[in-house]
C-alpha cells in the first residue's frame, strides 16, 4: 500500500459514471486528506441516475456533481500538471491523459474498471452492474491505499 497522493484526477469517457463514482467514493474513504477531482474525455451527458441510486446505499452523494471535460476543466484555470496523479478508468481516457500529459512529468494509471452502461436488461440487473462498478471501485482504492479510519 502506497501513500496517498496530495492531490488525484479520476478520469473516463463522460465523466457521467466510473470517474464521478471514484472521485465521491475517494472522497467518502478519505475525506480532506487528499484533493480529489474527475473529468471525462468528453462532456456530452450528465451524471448517470444508476450511478447515483448505487453510491446514495453507501453514503455517497452524486446527484449534485456537473460532468466535465479536460478540456473544460483546463478552461476554469485547473491544470493537470497540479495532480501527483492521474487516473484513467477507459481506454480512451488512458489515451487522452498520456497525450495531454506527455511534456509533465506525471504518473497516469489505468485501472480496468468495468463500464456498467448497457448492461442488464431491467432496472434490479442494471442496479446490480452498476453495484459491480461501485464495488470495483471501492475494492481498489482500498487496497491501493491504506484502509480508511
Amino acid at each position: 500500500m502506497g501513500a496517498l497522493p496530495q492531490s488525484i484526477l479520476f478520469c473516463c469517457d463522460h465523466n457521467a459514471v466510473r470517474s464521478p463514482m471514484a472521485e465521491g467514493i475517494m472522497k467518502k474513504l478519505y475525506g480532506f486528506e487528499t484533493y480529489v477531482q474527475s473529468v471525462g474525455v468528453v462532456n456530452d451527458l450528465e451524471i448517470d441516475g444508476f450511478a447515483i441510486a448505487v453510491c446514495n446505499e453507501i453514503g455517497v452523494a452524486l446527484s449534485r456533481h456537473r460532468s466535465r471535460s479536460f478540456d473544460e476543466m483546463e478552461q476554469t484555470g485547473e491544470a493537470l500538471s497540479g495532480f501527483d496523479l492521474i487516473v484513467a478508468l477507459s481506454p480512451a481516457s488512458q489515451r487522452r491523459a498520456l497525450d495531454l500529459t506527455r511534456l509533465y512529468h506525471l504518473t497516469v494509471e489505468y485501472w480496468p474498471i468495468m463500464d456498467p452502461t448497457g448492461l442488464g436488461e431491467t432496472r434490479e440487473q442494471k442496479l446490480n452492474a452498476y453495484r459491480q462498478t461501485r464495488d470495483q471501485l471501492m475494492d481498489r482504492l482500498s487496497t491501493k491505499w491504506r484502509q480508511p479510519q
